[in-house]
């Protein structure tokens, strides 16, 4: 990891804790970790596209490969496995063999429905709707809950014609 990277998840570990503790509910928590992270998204997709030099993707296909294989190591430095397509091929799962967030992260007893790593649902959610791709994206396996690996399930809902302002959906 790059110093900014492990800075980045010291400092995660720290608004993770504040936020247990300004929420009674492990759902709020994780509703304000995908709001953090979708408004994050919409900004760092801006970012990614200048850095990485990427052409155009043409399917959804395509996109999340390019997640996969660029965005999570350009920023995370892992490289999730992408499978478990459905029969349409509107949805499937990015595989962390480990997750750089998580570190020594032992979640406490009292947060058993909180998914501490739920700021890459909201990053991946806005970063894909201002490339005009409505996604659903949630957690269906969690290493810190007990599971092998952390599974992340993505489903595309539907492209749009233009790029909306950030947020707006949101409000």
């Amino acid at each position: 990891f790059s110093f900014s990277t492990e800075l980045f998840i010291l400092a995660y570990g720290t608004l993770v804790a504040q936020l247990c503790k300004d929420f009674e509910k492990d759902e709020d928590i994780n509703k304000e970790l995908d709001t953090m992270g979708y408004n994050i998204g919409v900004r760092l997709i801006d970012d990614f596209l200048a850095r990485s030099n990427i052409e155009r993707c043409h399917s959804f296909h395509e996109t999340v490969q390019v997640i996969a294989k660029v965005a999570f190591k350009m920023y995370l430095g892992v490289t999730p496995s992408v499978s478990f397509w459905n029969f349409i091929g509107d949805e499937c799962s990015l595989f962390l063999e480990t997750n750089p967030l998580v570190g020594s992260v032992e979640m406490p007893v009292k947060h058993t429905s909180l998914f501490y790593s739920n700021l890459i649902c909201g990053i991946l959610r806005g970063a894909l709707e201002m490339v005009c791709l409505e996604v659903d994206v949630w957690f269906a396996q969690d290493s810190l809950k007990g599971d092998k690996v952390t599974e992340i399930r993505i489903k595309f809902i539907r492209r749009h014609a233009e790029i909306r302002q950030a947020g707006k959906e949101q409000q």
